[in-house]
């Protein structure tokens, strides 16, 4: 007979590596258990005898200034760090800017019906009027709860124009006097802002009209801008866009003029100076004062006129980009132009600072990197504004 004492058997060292790896898994479980245990008495059960210290405010700040209508576009939205929030604040106000234009998302703030979460915008707005800066609040993007599955952010129906009204009443009742203005929704004239729903001024109207009386219930002194439209030459029955004056025009055809304090204007220089001339077949700076003629025309000379976003991009590459020193010549001029505006109340340049790079053309439209170091841009601004108040 063969000898069977060493024959090869699979099924019982399977099973002993069963019973191994169980009994590891168990002591596995047990070592888990007793770490959570332990994180939770140190965290729990010990004294809180130095518990974590928010960021301090700091002394209430003026700005010092001799163009009170420079403002810049903060893109705070997705800065999470709250000292990143305070010293961009501070130098916004450092560089003589008084004014700042702030997203505040609508699907951040209330990502379920009726549930609002205010602690970044709480964040941004305190620091901001510590520093002495006046806040123009720009709301938009539609919660998951509001708009179909898979659709774009943009997205908003008529049927929930309502809830986007609640929210701009629940956001102007939290800041009171803190907020000067909320801009209802972005660049409604182009169909990437629009949720790729065919392009609407009428509907447009119909959200602002919605928001209004609800914003003004909350504080009558708060001002309601409409507009915020992409300057763009879209030829008519484009898909993508529709023309900034065309669209306006038919906005006020829907009676936007009744329900809104102001119209925030896109004022982008591109390749053009900051002078040259104003041109219906042409985007440039001073495209603002076609639309300014044309709310005189439509009988709305008195509605005053806000630029919540422009400037130029100094990209080496980027065909709609101009040399560093022409984009600093340009962004100083335009300030002045529109100091010189009666019917303007402000300029925004885009963008003061990103929290990271985007490594692409738009890093070359910031005033300050995401270090904080601030660019040539920015140091001629702070030059400017400091220079002539000097000489007043």
């Amino acid at each position: 007979m063969k000898d069977e004492s060493n024959k090869y058997d699979p099924p019982s060292k399977i099973l002993t590596l069963l019973r191994i790896t169980y009994h590891a898994s168990r002591l596995t479980h047990y070592v888990q258990r007793l770490t959570f245990l332990l994180i939770l008495f140190f965290t729990l059960l010990l004294p809180a005898s130095s518990p974590p210290r928010l960021l301090e405010l700091g002394p209430q700040q003026t700005v010092i200034t001799a163009n009170p209508k420079m403002g810049v576009h903060t893109r705070l939205t997705d800065e999470v760090e709250p000292w990143k929030i305070k010293r961009t604040l501070e130098m916004v106000r450092e560089m003589g800017a008084p004014w700042m234009v702030e997203y505040f998302p609508w699907a951040y703030h209330e990502p379920f019906p009726g549930f609002f979460d205010w602690s970044h915008s709480d964040l941004v707005i305190d620091h901001a009027n510590r520093q002495g800066l006046t806040v123009i609040a720009r709301l938009g993007l539609t919660p998951e709860w509001a708009r179909p599955a898979d659709s774009a952010s943009s997205f908003l129906a008529p049927a929930h124009y309502d809830d986007f009204g609640d929210f701009a009443q629940a956001f102007v009742e939290r800041y009171g006097g803190r907020v000067a203005a909320i801009i209802i929704w972005n660049e409604p004239n182009l169909a990437l802002e629009w949720g790729f729903q065919p392009l609407d001024p009428a509907g447009y109207t119909e959200l602002l009209a919605a928001a209004y009386p609800r914003a003004k219930a909350a504080n009558p002194q708060v001002l309601v801008l409409g507009g915020a439209l992409a300057p763009t030459l879209a030829p008519p029955g484009d898909a993508q866009a529709m023309n900034d004056l065309i669209y306006l025009e038919r906005m006020l055809d829907a009676g936007a003029g009744e329900v809104m304090d102001g119209l925030a204007v896109h004022a982008y220089g591109w390749v053009f100076p900051a002078d040259d001339p104003p041109d219906p077949q042409v985007i440039n700076f001073r495209r603002t004062e076609l639309v300014h003629q044309l709310l005189v025309e439509r009988g709305y000379a008195d509605l005053p006129i806000y630029i919540t976003e422009g400037g130029w991009n100094d990209h080496p590459r980027w065909t709609r980009a101009v040399k560093p020193a022409q984009r600093i010549e340009n962004t100083l001029r335009a300030y002045e132009l529109v100091k010189s505006w009666p019917w303007a109340k402000m300029m925004a340049v885009w963008a003061f600072r990103y929290p990271w790079p985007a490594r692409t053309y738009l890093d070359y439209f910031t005033l300050v990197t995401p270090e904080f170091d601030p660019k040539p841009i920015y140091l001629e601004v702070q030059r400017y504004s400091r220079a002539v108040a000097r000489s007043q």
